[in-house]
């Protein structure tokens, strides 16, 4: 029976070299996290011309959320979700970029609750769509200066919370 090396080097060649590789370390992670919530809010304040306090109420806008101190992991997923979806829909071509930001630091939320071996959090986004569509009729400039007002002070509270290492 000839025996065939070549695949045998092969893996052990691939092992050796993925032995040596490392992961991202977790700081890592966190630190890119927290430059691209300081890039939305820059990006927030370049476009945003009126600034609505979370504390205001805003009839008709209560399903855009406001400020929540202490969110986990989960939860800054979920609202960013909303946030997400809510921007999504605005025809304002100012929000696209913001929109592809949200998006990529879910991405990075997910990976730092990879780390943290956190359980895959769940959003429910359908409730939130029901509100939108009657408001996004009524208001769209009233709906994008509140969505983007709260969402920045979400983001501030959001980098305060990543350096105090939130929970699931």
């Amino acid at each position: 029976m000839k025996m065939r090396w070549g695949p045998l080097c092969q893996f052990l060649w691939l092992w050796s070299y993925l032995s040596y590789t490392q992961a991202v370390p977790i700081q890592k992670v966190q630190d890119d996290t927290k430059t691209l919530i300081k890039t939305i809010i820059t990006r927030i304040n370049d476009i945003s011309h009126t600034f609505v306090s979370s504390k205001q109420k805003v009839t008709g806008l209560d399903f855009i959320p406001g400020l929540h101190p202490g969110l986990s992991l989960s939860q800054m997923d979920q609202t960013l979700a909303i946030y997400q979806q809510i921007l999504t829909s605005l025809p304002s071509q100012n929000v696209v970029q913001i929109s592809n930001d949200l998006e990529n630091l879910q991405d990075l939320l997910h990976l730092l609750a990879t780390f943290r071996s956190c359980p895959p959090s769940q959003t429910n986004e359908v409730e939130t769509l029901e509100s939108l569509n009657g408001v996004l009729e009524a208001s769209l400039y009233s709906t994008e200066v509140v969505a983007l007002s709260r969402l920045q002070e979400s983001l501030q509270d959001m980098l305060k919370q990543l350096d105090l290492n939130p929970g699931c």
